[in-house]
């Protein structure tokens, strides 16, 4: 009965979906005290705005970006593949794609939790093979929603573990593209400290490992969310660098300057892993 639910409410206008995630976003803010936190202890951190009024604006479209990105996820994944594809208005760099493929020796997207990260994979998905590494969810009927809805076309889901990592360096050595979201803290062991917005944050060393032994192309999308439920531009770039995980969040980083609202600051980015050391103290000026 749920996913013929959530098939009902993939029919909607794009327009009113995010009309409904606003609403949701505010919703979570003003009842969960966790979300809220986060928001407000990351926007902090980070110290984009300019000033106060501009924190405050931030927070506010932060908040109702929020919602829009989590309602769009469901929309996208019970819609049918060609139907949502058409809220793309354009995909700017898509040359970068041409000439990775040309090369054969695989992609790997490096899609971080800006903007709509669910419409990246589903377009090239319309073009070729896609393997996206994710994170299980804790709770079964959640797993069971998220694996439905993200098992479409040619999108294979790769869990985080060995048997999910082995089928990525599969796919890059048969010249297939890869997705990962590279701001994802990694389990203890698995990651490196290094900085973000001049934060140490514990980043994943699998991106490295994977370019190295690969010699895949690391290229860089971002699905921007366009105002009033008009539709997304993806952007792709390449990385241009070295893989490290300190060149990965710099890329991350750049991105989110020009869309700061769209970043997810509800997750715990500058979160410890368990076990893991504290990070590095920054040394007096």
């Amino acid at each position: 009965m749920p996913k013929v639910l959530f098939q009902l409410f993939a029919c909607l206008p794009l327009p009113i979906i995010h009309g409904l995630g606003v609403i949701l976003g505010w919703l979570a803010y003003l009842t969960d005290k966790r979300f809220a936190g986060r928001v407000l202890s990351n926007l902090s951190l980070v110290n984009i705005a300019k000033d106060q009024a501009s924190q405050r604006k931030l927070t506010r479209l932060c908040i109702q970006e929020t919602g829009k990105g989590l309602l769009e996820s469901l929309a996208i994944w019970f819609r049918s593949p060609d139907s949502a594809l058409k809220w793309v208005k354009a995909c700017v760099g898509w040359e970068h794609v041409e000439k990775a493929l040309a090369d054969k020796n695989g992609i790997i997207f490096l899609t971080p939790h800006l903007g709509c990260f669910e419409i990246t994979a589903r377009y090239y998905a319309s073009n070729g093979p896609i393997s996206v590494l994710f994170k299980p969810a804790r709770k079964s009927w959640m797993a069971d929603i998220i694996e439905a809805g993200r098992s479409h076309s040619q999108i294979k889901l790769a869990p985080t573990s060995m048997r999910g990592i082995r089928s990525l360096f599969k796919a890059l050595r048969n010249g297939e593209a890869i997705g990962i979201l590279p701001d994802q803290v990694p389990d203890e062991g698995d990651g490196v400290w290094a900085s973000f917005f001049e934060q140490p944050a514990y980043t994943m060393t699998l991106v490295s490992k994977l370019a190295e032994a690969s010699k895949a192309t690391v290229l860089v999308a971002f699905g921007e969310r366009l105002a009033w439920g008009r539709g997304y531009i993806i952007h792709i770039e390449p990385l241009g660098v070295e893989a490290t995980p300190q060149n990965i969040n710099d890329a991350i980083e750049r991105l989110v300057r020009t869309r700061p609202e769209q970043y997810l600051w509800s997750y715990g980015r500058f979160k410890q892993p368990r076990q893991q050391t504290n990070p590095p103290k920054k040394s007096a000026d």
